[in-house]
């Protein structure tokens, strides 16, 4: 069983929290709306991984071809560079020449950024560490990004990211949050409410229970303040993350942000050991459960989708393999919401 954590801050929110994600889907879906790109993922039922889990009901939200980008990042810094554009106005094609984004990225966080730059004119500089798969560096520079590896964790590439923002006027945009820098990530996780949206629109009853892989936070956090507006308290809602960083359910028992410590997770897209501060903010409001899963769990849940023909990575199947492993209150009768979050690294 997942070390877990009963949520002591549920409906209440952390003493002094005062920027929270937002839950309305509306202004993203408007401006979707003129992407040719874009179109609802799909919503699996298995009934097949449901008796596996001893739940009534599985539903799998599949963001593994979001916008042709492999996942669920697709939505963030794409969106929020549009918005950006809509307010530069003229031809969206030069809307933001001369402009470049700058960001820290462990992946597809980096290819959103780049994306949307080159959509609409921008250039994208992403800061990348040394353990993110080479892979994800070539496909950032087919987009037509400068790639810049930067020390040997997250954290050091989002420092070096900062610098270079610092240094050379560039737009700093990260998917994580904290003190005096809230409104681009803000704008980020915005983006995520569409998947969620889609989600709701596409079930075809309320889920008992909603099981969130996190990282620094922004889509758990988006899908529960969705989830929260919608349906209200009636799903439980648990957020999963790397035992290797636990930046959100060691934040929660501080009952503060705190950076945590730990050694490299093959879930490489949710091991970020310091938490968004809008995303703890939200998630300490919504969640119910935090739990952690080990390397060995997330690599049970990714085997079991890959022969259920659900191929994808650690990060992407977390949420799943939190279930496999055992979670808490998840049993006979329960309709279970997961996320695959991302395609396979060699998809």
């Amino acid at each position: 069983m997942p070390d877990t954590l009963t949520n002591p801050y549920r409906g209440t929110g952390l003493p002094g929290a005062s920027k929270y994600p937002a839950a309305d889907p509306a202004p993203v879906q408007e401006l979707l709306g003129h992407c040719p790109a874009h179109h609802p993922t799909p919503l699996h039922t298995s009934p097949a991984l449901a008796d596996r889990l001893g739940v009534a009901r599985l539903w799998l939200k599949d963001e593994r071809e979001r916008m042709r980008l492999g996942s669920f990042k697709a939505l963030g810094a794409a969106y929020a560079i549009a918005r950006t554009a809509a307010q530069a106005g003229g031809p969206w094609e030069n809307a933001l020449k001369g402009r470049t984004f700058v960001t820290a990225s462990a992946g597809n966080h980096g290819l959103s950024v780049a994306a949307g730059a080159r959509l609409f004119g921008a250039e994208a500089m992403i800061f990348l560490s040394e353990t993110v798969p080479e892979g994800f560096a070539a496909r950032l520079r087919d987009k037509g990004a400068t790639v810049v590896r930067a020390g040997a964790t997250y954290e050091d590439s989002m420092a070096a990211a900062e610098a270079a923002a610092d240094q050379d006027a560039r737009t700093l945009l990260s998917d994580s949050s904290w003190p005096g820098y809230v409104d681009l990530p803000f704008r980020v996780m915005e983006g995520y409410l569409q998947l969620a949206a889609e989600a709701v629109d596409q079930m075809s009853a309320i889920p008992t229970h909603i099981v969130l892989q996190a990282g620094v936070g922004g889509l758990a956090a988006a899908v529960a303040a969705h989830a929260r507006a919608v349906w209200g308290d009636e799903p439980t809602i648990a957020v999963v993350e790397p035992d290797a960083a636990p930046a959100l359910i060691e934040s929660i028992r501080a009952g503060k942000l705190v950076t945590t410590a730990g050694p490299v997770s093959a879930m490489g897209r949710l091991d970020c050991k310091t938490p968004s501060m809008i995303a703890l903010a939200g998630l300490a409001r919504d969640a119910d459960l935090f739990m952690t899963i080990t390397e060995q769990q997330a690599q049970a849940g990714v085997e079991v989708l890959a022969k259920a023909g659900l191929a994808t990575t650690p990060s992407g199947g977390a949420g799943f393999a939190a279930l496999l492993a055992g979670t808490q209150g998840v049993g006979d009768g329960a309709r279970v919401l997961a996320i695959l979050s991302e395609g396979p690294e060699d998809g």
